[in-house]
């Protein structure tokens, strides 16, 4: 399991090659689910632990390219993401 901060913009103290994994903790949220759509960009299913809400976050390599955080369920935000709604 690995821990990772961000600046809303990057992951901070990692190098370009880092993948966040299903179980690491980014920005203090656990890792639920990852999907990828190309070699380099992927999204990562967190799970908000004060509201329990799903927040998406999409990466380019550590570099974060888009985020979501209206999704009440893993399946509603994997399908939004597998429909290109993210």
């Amino acid at each position: 399991m690995a821990i990772y901060q961000s600046d809303g913009k990057k992951l901070l103290d990692v190098e370009y090659d880092a993948v966040v994994e299903v179980g690491d903790v980014v920005d203090g949220m656990r890792v639920l689910s990852t999907h990828a759509k190309s070699s380099d960009e992927y999204c990562v299913f967190l799970l908000e632990p004060l509201s329990r809400r799903i927040v998406c976050y999409i990466f380019d390599e550590i570099f974060i390219i888009g985020k979501s955080d209206e999704f009440d369920t893993l399946q509603e935000a994997v399908e939004a993401w597998n429909n290109d709604e993210i």
